[in-house]
C-alpha cells in the first residue's frame, strides 16, 4: 500500500466549452371608452279657425309654443382608462473589470486568496501554497493515471499514523478512517459551482503549467474527467476490509482491492463514510463540467 511517484503521460485528448443562455419579458395593458346619445322632444301642430261669412284670411297667431326642456341624463361615470406604463429602465451597469490573471510564476499570492474566500482557516492550515497550480495540475494528472505521487500533493500528510486492528483477521482500525475527515471537509465545504468557477477561473494558468510538462491546448479538461472517472470506480466494499502484513507495510487480503490502482486504493484507506461524500462532490462537480 505504499504510493509511487512516475512521470506522467503525455497523451491527452482536448475537449470543448460551450454556454448559451435567454431570458424575455412582454408587458400589454389595454384601455377603453364609452359615448352618450340624446334625443329632442316633437314640436305641437298650428290650429286655423273658420267663419260662416265669407271668408277671411286672417292672420293667424299661434300661440307660443311651449318650450321645454329637454331631459338631459347624467352619462354614466365610465372608468377612467388605465393608462399603459412602462417599466422603469433598469441601468445596465457597467460589468466590473476583470484584473488580469498573473504569470504562473507569481499566482500564488492570487490563487490562495481565492481559495481561502472558500475555506476555514482549518482547511486552509492543510493546504500547501507554493506552486499551487504546477503541484495541482502534476497530482491530477498521475491520480488520472491511477498513481498518487505524494511530493506533489496539494495538501499535508496526516499526521496520525496508520492503525490496525490484530486479532483473528488482520482489519484497518476505524479511527485510523479519522486522520482523512478534515480533508474531506475541505473537499465537501465548497460546492460543485464553486469548485467548476474557481477552475474556469484560472484555467488559462492551468493550460500554461500543463503545456510545461509536454500537454498542449486545452488537454487537461479531458485528464481532470478521467481523474474523477477513475476514483468514481472504486469499489465500495461492505464491512471490514482484512489486511496482510508485508514486512512493514500491509496489503489488502482480497486480491481484487491489492490489484486496485494506488489512487483508488488512497480513497479506501478513507473508510466508507468518507469515500461516500468525496464521490458526492466528484458526481456533483463532474455534472457541472458537463454544462460547459
Amino acid at each position: 500500500m505504499s504510493d509511487q511517484s512516475p512521470q506522467p503521460d503525455t497523451e491527452k485528448r482536448p475537449s470543448n466549452n460551450n454556454l448559451l443562455f435567454a431570458i424575455g419579458v412582454l408587458v400589454i395593458i389595454a384601455c377603453v371608452a364609452g359615448y352618450v346619445l340624446l334625443s329632442p322632444k316633437e314640436q305641437p301642430q298650428p290650429i286655423i279657425e273658420q267663419t260662416i261669412d265669407e271668408p277671411v284670411m286672417t292672420e293667424y297667431q299661434a300661440p307660443e309654443p311651449e318650450v321645454t326642456e329637454p331631459e338631459v341624463t347624467e352619462p354614466e361615470t365610465l372608468p377612467e382608462p388605465e393608462v399603459a406604463t412602462r417599466p422603469e429602465q433598469r441601468q445596465v451597469e457597467p460589468e466590473p473589470e476583470v484584473a488580469p490573471l498573473p504569470t504562473l510564476n507569481e499566482s500564488d499570492t492570487v490563487v490562495v486568496a481565492s481559495i481561502d474566500d472558500y475555506l476555514s482557516d482549518q482547511a486552509m492550515s492543510l493546504l500547501i501554497t507554493d506552486d499551487v497550480i504546477r503541484r495541482g495540475v502534476v497530482f491530477i494528472d498521475n491520480l488520472a493515471k491511477g498513481k498518487v505521487v505524494a511530493k506533489h500533493a496539494p495538501v499535508e500528510r496526516p499526521e496520525e499514523s496508520f492503525s490496525v486492528i490484530e486479532g483473528d483477521i488482520l482489519t484497518i482500525d476505524p479511527n485510523s478512517y479519522e486522520r482523512y475527515t478534515p480533508y474531506v471537509k475541505i473537499f465537501t465545504s465548497m460546492s460543485a459551482a464553486q469548485i467548476v468557477r474557481l477552475y474556469d477561473e484560472y484555467k488559462p494558468l492551468i493550460n500554461d503549467a500543463y503545456a510545461e510538462i509536454g500537454y498542449q491546448g486545452d488537454a487537461f479538461n479531458q485528464t481532470l474527467e478521467e481523474a474523477i472517472d477513475l476514483l468514481l470506480d472504486t469499489p465500495e466494499p461492505k464491512g471490514d476490509m482484512p489486511l496482510l502484513r508485508d514486512s512493514v507495510t500491509y496489503q489488502y487480503a482480497y486480491s481484487e482491492w491489492e490489484r486496485l490502482p494506488a489512487a483508488q486504493k488512497q480513497l479506501l484507506r478513507m473508510g466508507p463514510e468518507n469515500m461516500k461524500k468525496v464521490k458526492a462532490v466528484l458526481r456533483s462537480v463532474k455534472a457541472e463540467l458537463e454544462k460547459q
